[in-house]
């Protein structure tokens, strides 16, 4: 009997051996699977290269003779409709004297075709359409950008080198003046063409010159700004808020600058 009790002993005995052996192994093959696995070592993307922005052109500088050919590029018909919903229509030719540089005719025609189609120029009031036609196309009345010389042939009165006309069936634009603008204006470059273009087309219209109503109001488009703004403030639109923006008549008689002399 004591031999068997020693011999279930002995067994328990090795059997809580085992069962110690057992624990260990399973323990250290938990910690190992509890690792976490390497990490695959991975080549960073790389930073997306920046370009500065293109900067636009600049414009190209305006430059001319003050003596022209008389000869001129004239710029295509528009495509739209006539500016307008009612009225007289009448159609136009857009003009640049051949030796004017840094100014293409269609680069005039755009700035005078999107001044005379804006809803605040003269086709507002209903009396008028406005359209602008090419080369071979019957005009009502010619617009061109013309050098100082040229000026003074085309315009009738004084010959001053300086302003801009309307003569008959000719809007003369000075090219000095397109390209400068005039001292003090108060206003931006592209304002004071928008008068220009405005003022000698509404010559064309029948208006007459008008002048300043009072200290700080809006000049009326007829008014001879580039003479000078008399109190008024820069207005380059014969329509404001649907209504005609009208000064009392008359012109002034203020002395014309010196004429611009060579190339600008």
């Amino acid at each position: 009997m004591r031999s068997i009790r020693l011999s279930a002993l002995a067994l328990l005995l090795v059997l809580a051996g085992c069962g110690i052996v057992g624990y260990a192994l399973a323990g250290r093959g938990n910690a190992v699977s509890a690792e976490p696995a390497a990490a695959t070592p991975t080549t960073a993307p790389a930073a997306p290269t920046t370009r500065p922005a293109a900067k636009p052109p600049a414009a190209e500088r305006i430059t001319y003779p003050a003596t022209g050919s008389r000869k001129f590029a004239i710029a295509p018909a528009e495509t739209a409709a006539p500016a307008g919903r009612k009225g007289t229509l009448l159609r136009y030719q857009v003009a640049v004297e051949k030796d004017i540089r840094g100014i293409t005719a269609d680069q005039f025609a755009a700035v005078v075709t999107s001044t005379l189609r804006d809803p605040r120029s003269w086709t507002a009031g209903g009396e008028w359409r406005l359209k602008r036609v090419g080369p071979d196309d019957k005009t009502d009345f010619r617009v061109r950008l013309v050098t100082p010389k040229t000026r003074d042939a085309l315009c009738a009165g004084a010959a001053d080198g300086y302003t801009s006309c309307r003569t008959h069936d000719e809007v003369v634009v000075n090219v000095a003046r397109w390209a400068k603008g005039v001292p003090k204006y108060g206003a931006t470059l592209d304002v004071y063409r928008e008068y220009v273009v405005n003022h000698e087309v509404g010559h064309r219209l029948h208006q007459a010159h008008e002048l300043c109503t009072g200290p700080g109001d809006l000049a009326p488009v007829m008014q001879q700004q580039t003479l000078g703004l008399h109190s008024c403030v820069a207005n380059a639109w014969p329509f404001l808020n649907g209504q005609r923006h009208r000064g009392t008549i008359g012109a002034y008689d203020d002395p014309v600058p010196p004429r611009d002399q060579g190339r600008s």
